[in-house]
């Protein structure tokens, strides 16, 4: 039988604070690699990169706790985060110094990273919002501000037009995919409901990536 928006929302708030964890941490991993590896492209210092990648790596959910009364922010209750985005953050920025410039293989690597990132804030960001009571569509803006935030800031921080601003679907998709997130569990277990809205938000946005082609790094 169909659950009800309701239901959804109460299940959700009950069983998954474990599995938000586990996903801000990887997703926390994942945005960190990705903004070590474009500060190293753009020539930053160990530090600078390691700075840019910590900041990146917390910024949409630092924006959306402070947008939903949720303080002190994640990072700030627990270290965990910032213990996971420095050490991943450094080892990402030497190791792309191993890859070979002017092919586009970091640039695509950062891309891809920021991806799955995408994916993986975007439903940490639609589930804390309904953890903390929003509404459904506060819920679905929310997952897109903590999965695009971090990319922004990024961006901002290297002088680059931020990804969000150029004709690639990135906050749509986001948005989208928080909709999925949120319509599948009333017909799916949150554990599928979870796993699809993943592969579509990280398949669609690598899609994006894959037509538009990375010729340069």
């Amino acid at each position: 039988m169909a659950k009800t928006l309701k239901q959804v929302m109460v299940a959700a708030m009950s069983s998954f604070t474990p599995l938000i964890t586990v996903l801000t941490i990887l997703a926390t991993a994942v945005m960190a690699a990705s903004a070590a590896i474009q500060g190293a492209r753009q020539e930053f210092d160990p530090f600078g990169a390691i700075v840019l990648a910590t900041v990146t790596a917390v910024g949409g959910g630092t924006m959306r706790d402070l947008l939903i009364g949720a303080t002190p922010v994640f990072w700030l209750q627990d270290m965990t985060y910032l213990a996971t985005a420095v050490p991943v953050g450094a080892a990402a920025y030497f190791l792309s110094g191993k890859l070979t410039e002017g092919f586009g293989q970091r640039l695509r690597l950062l891309l891809y990273l920021d991806a799955i990132g995408l994916a993986l804030f975007t439903l940490v960001g639609v589930q804390v919002a309904l953890d903390h009571n929003m509404s459904v569509v506060a819920a679905i803006v929310l997952g897109c501000l903590t999965g695009v935030a971090g990319g922004m800031i990024r961006d901002m921080l290297c002088g680059l037009q931020p990804t969000i601003l150029k004709q690639d679907l990135y906050a749509t998709i986001s948005l989208v995919g928080g909709a999925l997130y949120i319509l599948s569990q009333k017909y799916l277990t949150e554990e599928v409901s979870l796993g699809l809205t993943f592969v579509f938000i990280t398949a669609v946005r690598c899609l994006v990536i894959y037509r538009r082609g990375v010729k340069t790094d």
